[in-house]
């Protein structure tokens, strides 16, 4: 039943015009229709720390997602062995940025890892990232190389595609979880966005996602549920994507984009590629379970 049957069917009922009951098994689908438009921020700038930290104030700063004696996972993108400047991968200072604000607010670990394509260690270290890392001298601070070990088999529930996966249970247990995905162009699925960064985290033959893709990310994605989404644009890989190596592909945005809303930062990220949300079949399977918004024109879209 759709909205304005359900309110029609309520007002006949209400003025006595019909005895019939009206279907109140469909109210909590109206209510999630009628709930406050996510929030999706985002700045640009040259100061990355700066920048992560604009995007996060409107949404309650760091101490929103991070409290004092959590555990919390910060999952970047180091898959591939590429430089910053390649824009494959996350930008170091924008993982930077989070690990600090975490610590700051009083985190009891924060752990940094991603279970690479290319060879672990040449991604680690090439993609900047275990440099900045390094620099943080803080042993709450964990920069991991992930433990075959903690792999776990989860049932997904909801999965439409997929029943049953491979999630590192770090993951799985952290106080608070949250996603940095690099913004950028995918030869498979068009895009590589939030809801792809969580392939990160499973294990086994991760092959096995590819066919049927965008659905199988929404599967996993009602599973691995970031508290926050912070997307790094500060530079963006337009071809040849998840690889790149060309720095012609890229373009240049210095600019970070954040939401509670997976789906919604996302359908907003798509945006910077002339695309509409529509056109990630990601962004729509997940859309289609609930787990978020896609649609722009209901979003609360904030310029920090």
């Amino acid at each position: 039943m759709h909205r304005r049957d359900f309110l029609k069917q309520v007002m006949l009922w209400s003025a006595g015009i019909t005895t019939a009951i009206p279907s109140f098994q469909i109210v909590p689908e109206l209510l999630a229709q009628e709930k406050q438009p996510p929030l999706v921020t985002h700045a640009k700038g040259k100061d990355y720390y700066q920048l992560v930290a604009r995007v996060l104030e409107p949404l309650g700063g760091i101490s929103s997602f991070v409290k004092t004696g959590e555990n919390v996972v910060i999952k970047p993108n180091m898959a591939w062995d590429r430089t910053p400047a390649q824009a494959a991968n996350t930008h170091p200072l924008v993982v930077k940025a989070l690990v600090e604000l975490s610590l700051d607010a009083g985190a009891k670990k924060v752990m940094v890892f991603d279970r690479t394509c290319n060879e672990e260690r040449r991604c680690y270290v090439n993609s900047g990232i275990q440099e900045v890392m390094a620099a943080i001298k803080d042993n709450r601070l964990k920069f991991i190389h992930p433990d075959s070990r903690k792999f776990i088999p989860v049932n997904i529930k909801r999965g439409k595609a997929v029943k049953r996966l491979e999630i590192y249970k770090d993951a799985l247990e952290a106080d608070t979880y949250i996603n940095v995905p690099v913004a950028k162009h995918h030869s498979l699925s068009r895009l590589t966005l939030g809801l792809k960064n969580s392939m990160g985290v499973l294990g086994g033959n991760r092959g096995q996602m590819h066919h049927d893709l965008g659905q199988k990310l929404a599967d996993l994605a009602t599973v691995v549920r970031p508290k926050l989404t912070i997307i790094d644009a500060t530079r963006i890989l337009l071809r040849n994507g998840p690889q790149g190596g060309n720095t012609d592909d890229v373009k240049i945005m210095d600019t970070v984009i954040a939401s509670t809303d997976p789906v919604a930062c996302d359908a907003y990220a798509t945006t910077l590629f002339d695309l509409r949300p529509d056109a990630i079949s990601s962004t729509v399977a997940a859309y289609e379970l609930g787990l978020g918004e896609m649609e722009l024109e209901r979003m609360q879209i904030i310029q920090a």
